[in-house]
């Protein structure tokens, strides 16, 4: 049996000290198979952005362990784990991050850039993913030409561009009106169907999370609940109520180290959305 994409154990996050000491994470473990939606819902300071920014190596655990494909990350150097994240993961924001004075395919094509992909190579490629996201005619304007649902077309195709092997969506949806959500939504389960991507989204919305197959529900910096298949679809249907059904606690301790600090980050795109703040 392949290892898990993604697992956790015992993870930790701590964010200042003393009287200003808050615990984001309070000790998680859990896997993520290959293929999976998985949507990690809970009310604002829950730790689910905070959990996602470590998922996504764009943040180091107090302590703990994040391991891909049975590997911990700490194990590997900090230029092995940029180059990692930008091969390995693709990001899709609430926010966008378009840069707003660079042409759509200039932005879609941005980590094929970071990763050394010639000229010519990163134009064909950009193309190619834009008109699968009937999104090539508008491959020559400028980001802030496009409308909110266009935008966030635009970042799925920069977050696919490199084939990656997860989906990171933060709040995918959150500034679209509901039928553009839809359209979204659609577009990003459909990927995870036809190219058997694991979808990883954090998310408030219910609708969506009951679309995913697996359900983490965070509070104060646990998960209280871990819900799949029909449980977590009627789960997420359900406003404000979280089905107990299938649940566990998740903690304890496993079979990784803990791990040492990662170094800087290098500029990978969504990279800079770590400081943004956590849900």
């Amino acid at each position: 049996m392949s290892a898990p994409v993604l697992e956790t154990e015992n993870l930790v996050k701590v964010y200042g000290r003393g009287e200003s000491r808050f615990d984001a994470l309070k000790g998680l473990t859990f896997e993520i198979e290959q293929g999976e939606s998985v949507a990690i819902v809970g009310k604002s300071g829950s730790g689910k952005s905070t959990l996602m920014h470590l998922l996504a190596l764009l943040d180091d655990p107090t302590s703990g362990v994040v391991a891909m494909q049975g590997r911990p990350v700490s194990q590997l150097k900090a230029s092995q784990v940029s180059a990692l994240r930008n091969e390995t993961f693709g990001f899709v924001f609430q926010q966008f991050f378009l840069n707003a004075n660079q042409t759509v395919l200039e932005n879609v094509i941005l980590p094929l850039k970071i990763a050394g992909v010639p000229a010519a190579e990163r134009k064909r490629r950009g193309l190619e993913m834009l008109e699968q996201l009937e999104m090539a005619d508008k491959a020559k304007n400028k980001a802030t030409d496009l409308s909110g649902g266009q935008k966030q077309r635009a970042c799925i195709a920069r977050a696919l561009v490199n084939s990656p092997t997860v989906l990171f969506a933060d709040e995918p949806t959150g500034n679209l009106d509901t039928a553009t959500s839809e359209v979204v939504e659609d577009i990003l389960f459909g990927l995870h169907r036809e190219r058997g991507i694991t979808l990883v989204v954090v998310t408030h919305d219910d609708d969506l999370a009951a679309r995913c197959d697996r359900r983490l529900l965070m509070q104060d910096g646990l998960i209280v609940a871990d819900e799949r298949g029909e449980t977590a679809k009627a789960a997420g249907a359900g406003v404000g109520q979280a089905s107990r059904e299938g649940s566990r606690q998740v903690g304890g301790h496993g079979k990784h180290a803990a791990p040492t600090p990662v170094d800087a980050r290098a500029a990978d795109v969504g990279a800079e959305a770590a400081g943004e703040g956590n849900a």
